[in-house]
């Protein structure tokens, strides 16, 4: 693939390229987020994976599903052969695993939390690690279990994080790799599910400070 095919392959996908040729920081940085969001080192560098997974991604994205009333506005997720829910999605919602900053906590372990307290399986579709790579959790066709009474029509995305050092103290914790990573992630799964029409907090539902943040003032809530 050369410049133009790369960007022109990124535009698809939702990112803010231009396609001019020309491999400029805005196309780094969108093919970096890219290839956070596909789990490959993030370098910038068109090589033979990075290749492969725009072409998957992209052809993923042409072709329609029968059970999609509007098929050609969903494209694949980058890099994960999850499939995509046939349960109507409208709202995105962000937490944090309420763990010390810099400390690394895996998807297994996660998942172990949850499944001690009864639960069937991680609540989260999506875990954002501290390095940025994005992790699957839940599958997306089943229901979350991540926000009491706003399960249903939501996927959940969590990072790594949201408590200080002291191990109590909220705090946003998010590095400069998960921002980016969670922008990236977030903007794919509205273009997979063109009915998503917020994306929120789990403290704009819950006496909780999950997410450490306000979702309302940050970038991600202002990508619908």
């Amino acid at each position: 693939m050369n410049t133009r095919e790369v960007q022109a392959a990124l535009l698809s996908l939702g990112y803010a390229i231009v396609v001019d040729g020309d491999a400029g920081p805005k196309t780094r940085t969108a093919l970096q987020a890219f290839q956070r969001g596909c789990g490959l080192a993030a370098d910038g560098v068109v090589g033979p994976l990075t290749i492969k997974a725009l072409q998957a991604a992209t052809a993923e994205k042409a072709e329609p599903r029968v059970d999609d009333p509007t098929p050609a506005a969903a494209p694949a997720m980058p890099g994960f052969a999850q499939p995509r829910a046939s349960r109507w999605i409208d709202e995105i919602i962000i937490h944090c695993t309420a763990t010390p900053e810099g400390r690394d906590v895996s998807v297994e372990t996660i998942r172990g939390w949850h499944i001690g307290q009864g639960w069937k399986d991680i609540g989260y579709h999506w875990v954002v690690m501290l390095d940025g790579s994005v992790k699957p959790g839940r599958p997306e066709a089943q229901v979350g279990s991540h926000v009491a009474n706003h399960n249903s029509g939501t996927l959940g995305v969590v990072y790594v994080g949201g408590v200080a050092a002291d191990g109590k103290t909220p705090k946003d914790t998010r590095t400069p790799a998960q921002k980016a990573a969670l922008l990236a992630h977030v903007r794919a799964l509205i273009a997979r599910y063109p009915t998503v029409r917020k994306v929120t907090g789990h403290n704009q539902y819950a006496a909780k400070a999950c997410p450490s943040f306000d979702v309302r003032r940050d970038e991600l809530g202002r990508l619908v």
